[in-house]
């Protein structure tokens, strides 16, 4: 069945960038005062890692709308397949700022794999935001015919395999019943996947489940946000901890744009649907499919007024379906308070 959000017409004026005051920390005093000084950012041009879905709307609505450009900067988005692959680019210096999946960047810090500062929430999971998907007349019926099935993922022990092992779970199904595999191409390559029976199932976020279902008659098993997944926090923004110490006030006018985009994709979907249909090519939404995806939750929260207990339900989560071996404390991915 095909997921129509509610189109919110009236929106809200557009407010001054601005970031919001805070407490201490090199990278949080030099964020909270730079709004005050006429110092413009160290770089005036950044390039950040993207995955071109919902989930970073965002960052493509600041884009789209011109804000990063009115705050001194010049972005680059870079889209990349999944966050769980950009540490080496983060470490390295080819990206400022990394937008993607909470998950990945925890096993980043636990491996060690990169220092990393949360610098801004992404987006909070919402009904039809995300769902497992089959081919149209599937024989898989429920959760509980999973079991020895394969399920289709853009990246293995990301955040697509700790939300459907925490869906199992719930449904009473081990999730060591399932084989995930990974499909190079990533949500693109999704419905090749399964017409070619090379998965039973897909894991697809938007704007791809609901553009795959009109496309290409994919239905909808089961959605995601429910149980323990609900109003998941999915997506994060984060920068090295080096970075974010180096060039404060590129950090300052990044979320000082990135904070009004988030205000305004979460003000009215109209601007998420104009920014996802300005995506490059292959990753654009049709105007005729803007309107059926499922939009998420934009926190406007950026560092240092990261809201702990809301970040630490990933780590949690993680704990939970036995991703992590130990509890972690992301407060250590968070700027002095």
């Amino acid at each position: 069945m095909i997921r129509r959000g509610t189109v919110i017409v009236a929106v809200a004026a557009v407010s001054a960038l601005a970031v919001g005051c805070g407490g201490g920390g090199t990278s949080a005093t030099s964020v909270n005062t730079v709004a005050s000084k006429t110092l413009p950012p160290e770089l005036p041009h950044i390039t950040v890692a993207a995955v071109p879905i919902t989930d970073d709307a965002g960052l493509y609505v600041a884009q789209d709308q011109g804000l990063f450009k009115a705050a001194g900067l010049t972005v680059t988005i870079d889209p990349v397949i999944s966050s769980a692959s950009v540490a080496p680019g983060m470490d390295s210096g080819k990206y400022a700022i990394s937008a993607g999946n909470s998950v990945s960047y925890i096993q980043d810090q636990t491996s060690h794999a990169a220092n990393l500062e949360i610098v801004a929430e992404g987006s909070l999971m919402q009904p039809g935001n995300e769902g497992l998907y089959t081919v149209a007349g599937s024989t898989i019926s429920g959760i509980s015919a999973l079991r020895g099935k394969r399920i289709g993922v853009n990246s293995l022990n990301s955040i697509g395999t700790v939300l459907i092992d925490s869906l199992l779970q719930s449904y009473g199904v081990q999730p060591d019943s399932v084989r995930f595999v990974q499909i190079p191409q990533g949500f693109a390559g999704m419905a090749a996947a399964l017409q070619r029976d090379t998965i039973d199932v897909a894991w697809l976020p938007e704007p791809y489940g609901s553009m795959d279902e009109v496309t290409y008659g994919l239905q909808e098993l089961t959605d995601l946000d429910q149980g323990a997944n609900s109003d998941f926090p999915v997506a994060w923004y984060v920068a090295t901890k080096a970075w974010a110490k180096k060039y404060p006030r590129t950090l300052a006018a990044f979320l000082s744009a990135l904070q009004e985009g988030q205000r305004m994709a979460d003000t009215s979907r109209v601007y998420v649907e104009r920014a996802m249909e300005e995506l490059p090519e292959p990753y654009t939404v049709p105007a005729s499919l803007a309107p059926v995806m499922s939009v998420e939750e934009y926190p406007v929260n950026v560092a240092p007024d990261i809201d702990l207990s809301t970040v630490q339900q990933v780590a949690d989560l993680m704990y939970q379906v036995k991703m992590l071996k130990t509890p972690f404390q992301v407060s250590s991915m968070l700027t002095s308070r």
